[in-house]
């Protein structure tokens, strides 16, 4: 409803009482409530017509607490709870616990102290004057600090990843000093020279004259190999590298050597050998035997079939080694190349495999055939000699 000020001109409103004393000598100021023109046409007593009227606003001495103070000041000036709250940046509820005075509902005290300031400050009120008043309306009992309300506490990640550093580096130091005390307890002791051998060294040392013996021989590993020719290179390089004319070239070579008797001493075969062991001798007992060893002159492989394809033996052989086959019939020899392998027959060399397989029953040699040997003359016996009888000497009596 709207204020009816009668026949007064002038309105002017004050904030405390010390501006109203001020002025008192200049305008009567009305204490009483302003008559509504609708209850009483009385005009308002003793009043100039031209002379301003002051009403006194509530102050923050105003009321029971500083709560009841400051609400008063924000409904004198037409405010609302909410609107405060936009203004302050304050919540509404932590409002109307402030101005009821229910501190429990309230963060700490601090931020209690922060928004009267704000709260006064904004209805233009003295911001100390209304912190006194809240201290004197409620004083500090000494109790401990509340957190706030919607404050998260978080630590500071780096702190935990510099303390996991240092543990780690701390931690492997430790280890490191272990493993070294490990290591030395188990290392063999010192070797100490004798006081003779040391006397001895000393002895040599102090000579002007060093006696040195004869130049030891170079290791045989540190000898240098004949170097390899590749086989044909110089044919090829005589005929121009032409590797057709080096070939034409070795085959008139070999032609030229067959004809003059020339044998090439890989080829050669000196029959009738005896067998002599060179490595270990594989295959059947001698007892077993059917009288065929076949001794690899380089490495070379075999296997022995059987005639329905079983294989009885299968070795990459090694030089010097042999098979000795048994006496079991069909069995065919298999070989990497035939003209390594040497074939003895009975103990006694018979040549070379000659082919890649070979059926050794081809290589049992015959049985030697039975020699007649002629009865002797036997000479006659000659007629046993008889001899004379002895006359014998009469015995002396």
């Amino acid at each position: 409803m709207p204020l009816d000020m009668g026949n007064v001109r002038r309105l002017r409103l004050v904030a405390d009482a010390d501006d109203v004393a001020t002025e008192a000598h200049d305008a009567p100021v009305l204490d009483t409530p302003i008559p509504d023109a609708s209850v009483s046409d009385a005009p308002i007593p003793d009043a100039p017509v031209d002379a301003p009227v002051v009403v006194r606003q509530p102050s923050l001495d105003d009321g029971a607490d500083i709560g009841q103070a400051l609400r008063s000041a924000r409904t004198a000036r037409g405010m609302s709870a909410q609107t405060v709250a936009e203004a302050t940046r304050i919540r509404q509820s932590y409002i109307e616990a402030l101005e009821e005075m229910r501190l429990d509902e309230l963060p700490s005290r601090p931020f209690t102290i922060g928004y009267i300031r704000a709260y006064a400050s904004l209805l233009g009120l003295d911001p100390e004057a209304a912190v006194s008043r809240f201290k004197a309306d409620a004083p500090d009992e000494g109790g401990e600090l509340r957190a706030p309300v919607g404050v998260r506490r978080e630590r500071d990640p780096r702190l935990a990843m510099i303390f996991a550093g240092g543990v780690l580096v701390v931690g492997a130091i430790l280890l490191w000093n272990l493993a070294q005390r490990a290591i030395a307890k188990d290392e063999p002791p010192a070797q100490v020279a004798s006081a003779a051998t040391s006397a001895q060294v000393q002895a040599h040392a102090s000579n002007s004259q060093v006696a040195l013996g004869a130049p030891l021989p170079a290791p045989v590993e540190s000898t240098t190999p004949e170097p390899y020719k590749t086989p044909g290179l110089d044919d090829a390089a005589a005929n121009g590298g032409s590797v057709d004319a080096a070939k034409a070239a070795a085959k008139a070579r070999a032609e030229a050597e067959a004809r003059a008797g020339i044998i090439d001493p890989a080829l050669r075969v000196n029959l009738g050998a005896p067998f002599k062991p060179k490595g270990a001798v594989m295959g059947a007992s001698p007892a077993e035997s059917s009288g065929v060893i076949l001794q690899a002159r380089k490495a070379a492989t075999l296997v022995v079939r059987g005639g329905d394809g079983q294989v009885y033996f299968a070795r990459a052989l090694a030089a010097g080694e042999a098979y000795r086959a048994p006496r079991t019939a069909g069995l065919i020899a298999d070989v990497s190349d035939p003209a390594v392998f040497d074939v003895y027959g009975n103990g006694a060399l018979t040549g070379r495999l000659p082919s890649n397989s070979t059926a050794l029953g081809k290589l049992i040699p015959p049985p030697a055939a039975p020699v007649a040997v002629a009865p002797k003359p036997v000479a006659p016996s000659a007629a046993p000699a008889v001899s004379a009888p002895q006359p014998t000497a009469p015995k002396p009596q």
